[in-house]
């Protein structure tokens, strides 16, 4: 199973590392966080044969939260700002 950088080239690292800081300001941005939030994004391979293949997997840890964990269905080299705040909408009260 492939998890995160590990497995991948030094170019696919690179790749995946830009592509992960893209994700982040993203995810910052669309939310509004802090600088002090900390924001991890993995690309996973599911191993459940139900999952469609790789997934990326965010996780927003903001201080004083409970960390928030949001899943989309894609590699992380097609996320987009859109598909991230469709995954990311905080349910209405």
């Amino acid at each position: 199973m492939r998890f995160g950088l590990f497995g991948k080239s030094g170019a696919d690292r690179a790749k995946a590392s830009d592509e992960a800081s893209r994700i982040k300001a993203d995810v910052r941005a669309i939310l509004g966080l802090p600088e002090a939030a900390a924001i991890a994004v993995n690309e996973i391979l599911c191993a459940d044969p139900a999952c469609p293949g790789n997934e990326t997997v965010v996780l927003v840890m903001n201080p004083g939260e409970k960390t928030r964990a949001f899943k989309l269905q894609m590699d992380m080299a097609e996320v987009t700002r859109e598909a991230l705040a469709a995954v990311l909408r905080v349910p209405e009260a």
